[in-house]
């Protein structure tokens, strides 16, 4: 059975909950994007189901579109949205068009429950991190660019998904 994962802003203006088959927060995400609006440590989604999401506080929602390849003959803006609290600029979850059915809200706006730490962390877009960035301590592995696997199957392959 899915997990409702209940998460806000930080000033509360946005609340909101969803229903989750993969709630472990296993990846680190490094990239430029992720550290720019999450942090310098980077940022760490969960997936959940699309349809599920219930908000609170809908007219405090914005959305931002990264932009790719900032400064080269290539930018363009990206199809995910992440949305966040116009007033305290907490991020919220991410959402793509070219996955539907999926949400991936960011721990970091989780209240509850408390979520479960992975045995291991994988650490994804080593490439992005700037050397003053340290890893996480503890088991993890590590790439350059993206895991081999992907969320449903890495919460699959580790016995954590829920049906």
């Amino acid at each position: 059975m899915p997990v409702e994962l209940k998460g806000s802003c930080h000033c509360g203006a946005v609340i909101y909950s969803v229903l989750s088959s993969t709630p472990v927060p296993y990846q680190l995400c490094f990239c430029s994007i992720c550290r720019k609006t999450g942090g310098v440590g980077g940022s760490i989604n969960v997936g959940a189901h699309s349809k599920s999401l219930k908000i609170e506080g809908k007219e405090n929602l914005s959305v931002y579109h990264a932009v790719l390849n900032r400064g080269t003959p290539e930018e363009k803006r990206a199809s995910s949205e992440r949305n966040f609290c116009k007033l305290c600029g907490s991020m919220l979850w991410l959402y793509d068009k070219h996955w539907p059915e999926l949400i991936h809200p960011f721990a970091s706006s989780i209240d509850s429950p408390d979520l479960v730490p992975p045995k291991q962390m994988v650490c994804i877009k080593l490439d992005s991190k700037p050397d003053y960035v340290r890893l996480p301590e503890g088991d993890k592995e590590q790439y350059d660019d993206y895991g081999e696997l992907s969320l449903e199957e890495w919460h699959r392959k580790a016995g954590l998904y829920m049906e």
